[in-house]
C-alpha cells in the first residue's frame, strides 16, 4: 500500500494509452458478460431443473403423445411420489410475434410438482375454479400489460380457432432462473374444445420419486414398463430433458468458449505491449528507484500492480455494463431469462485481473532483471 503513490503516478504518465487499456479490458469484459448471459439463457432450464424429477415423452418425439391411461400407471410404479402431465399448445396473441410458451396442464397436480412457482393461494383457487381461467408467468405479464381479471384472446397454431382466457393468477419464480414466460390452462379447457385427436392424450408427463439417487433406475424402469407397447417411452432426468433442447441448438457452450478465449488472449497481446511499451519508456526512473534501495522483486510487484489495477478498473466497469445491458436483451428477445449472477460478475472481474497480471509478467521480469548500470547507459 506504501507503493500505491507511485502507481497511481505512473498510470497517469499516459493519460489516453492508460484510457484506452482500461476500456480494452471493459470491452472484453461487457463481451464477457454477454456471453454468460447467453449460456444462461440457453441453459437456464438446466440450472434449475429438478434433481427429483423426471420427464416422460413419446419415444419417437416430443411431439408424439402418450395415452392419458399412462397417469395411473405411472403413479402405482415403487419410487414414484407424483406424476403431472401437460400439453403444448403453441398459439400466439394478436400478432404472429407476439409468442410465449403455453401449456395446457392438470391442475390438480401441476402446481405441486412445481413448487419454484409460487402462486398466491387465492389467485390459485380462483384460476382452478375457472374453467378458461389462466396462470401467466410475470414476464410475460409485464410485457404485454396483463393484469388479474383481463380476457385475452389466443390464436391457435396447432389447434385451430381463437382461444380465450380469463387471467386469473400471476406466478413468479423463487430463483433469477426461473422460467416466468409461460402461460398455463386447463387441460379439461382443450380437451372439451380441442379436435377429436386430442381426446384422451397429453403430451408428457412429468414424475417426482423419493429419491434423487435412483433416477437412473426409475428412468429405466419406467421405459421397460411401457416398452412394445403402442407407446414406447423415453424418461430423462429434467436436467437431461432441459439439456437436449439447448443442444439442438448446436454447441452454443463451445461457441461462446472459442469466442471468449480468442477476446482474451487478443487482450493478453494488447496489454502486454503496452505494459512493454510503459517499462522500455521508465528504463531510467527504474534503474534510480533500484539505486535508492527499491528491490528487484519490489519493481517486479510494482510493475505487476499497474497492469493488475488497470485491469481491474476495466473489468469492474465492463461487467457493470454487461449487468445494466442484460434486461435489455431479455425484451429484444423475449421467452428467454438473460440473468449475470453476482458470483458471475465477481468471476468476470478476478478474470480480467488475471489477465492484467499475465500480460504483465514478461514486462515486470525485464524490469526485475534490469541491471542499474546497463540502465543509467541508455539515458
Amino acid at each position: 500500500m506504501k507503493y500505491l503513490h507511485l502507481i497511481f503516478a505512473n498510470l497517469k504518465r499516459k493519460k489516453i494509452r492508460t484510457t484506452l487499456t482500461i476500456g480494452s479490458f471493459a470491452v472484453a469484459l461487457f463481451l464477457f458478460g454477454i456471453l454468460v448471459v447467453v449460456h444462461f439463457a440457453f441453459y437456464q432450464g438446466v440450472a434449475v431443473a429438478g434433481a427429483d424429477r423426471l420427464v416422460v415423452i413419446n419415444r419417437t418425439s416430443i411431439i408424439q403423445p402418450l395415452p392419458m391411461a399412462y397417469k395411473e400407471k405411472l403413479s402405482r410404479m415403487a419410487g414414484v411420489k407424483d406424476v403431472t402431465f401437460a400439453n403444448w399448445f403453441g398459439g400466439v396473441y394478436q400478432e404472429e410475434r407476439n409468442f410465449f410458451p403455453q401449456f395446457a396442464i392438470d391442475t390438480d397436480t401441476y402446481r405441486g410438482m412445481f413448487p419454484e412457482f409460487q402462486i398466491p393461494d387465492d389467485q390459485w383457487r380462483t384460476f382452478v375454479a375457472d374453467r378458461e381461467g389462466a396462470a401467466v408467468g410475470a414476464a410475460t405479464a409485464q410485457r404485454y400489460g396483463f393484469k388479474l381479471g383481463d380476457r385475452i384472446p389466443i390464436k391457435g397454431t396447432i389447434f385451430p380457432g381463437t382461444w380465450e382466457f380469463n387471467i386469473r393468477a400471476i406466478y413468479k419464480g423463487q430463483r433469477p432462473g426461473d422460467d416466468e414466460t409461460q402461460f398455463w390452462f386447463h387441460y379439461t379447457y382443450l380437451d372439451e374444445r380441442g379436435p377429436q385427436w386430442i381426446k384422451g392424450i397429453v403430451g408428457w408427463y412429468t414424475v417426482r420419486i423419493a429419491n434423487p439417487d435412483d433416477a437412473v433406475t426409475a428412468s429405466r424402469a419406467i421405459d421397460e414398463r411401457f416398452a412394445n407397447s403402442p407407446y414406447e417411452t423415453k424418461t430423462d432426468t429434467e436436467r437431461a430433458f432441459a439439456a437436449s433442447f439447448a443442444k439442438q441448438m448446436g454447441n452454443i457452450e463451445l461457441l461462446i468458449l472459442t469466442i471468449g478465449g480468442v477476446v482474451f488472449f487478443t487482450l493478453l497481446l494488447v496489454t502486454g505491449n503496452t505494459m512493454a511499451i510503459a517499462v522500455r519508456e521508465r528504463t531510467g526512473e527504474l534503474a534510480v528507484l533500484k539505486t535508492i534501495g527499491f528491490s528487484d522483486s519490489s519493481v517486479l510487484l510494482l510493475v505487476l500492480a499497474e497492469s493488475a489495477f488497470i485491469a481491474l478498473q476495466g473489468g469492474v466497469v465492463g461487467v457493470l455494463l454487461a449487468w445494466g445491458a442484460a434486461p435489455g436483451l431479455g425484451k429484444a428477445l423475449p421467452g428467454m431469462t438473460f440473468y449475470l449472477s453476482p458470483l458471475q460478475l465477481v468471476s468476470g472481474v478476478a478474470l480480467a485481473v488475471l489477465v492484467g497480471v499475465l500480460a504483465g509478467a514478461l514486462p515486470a521480469m525485464s524490469a526485475m532483471r534490469l541491471r542499474v548500470a546497463d540502465a543509467l547507459r541508455r539515458v
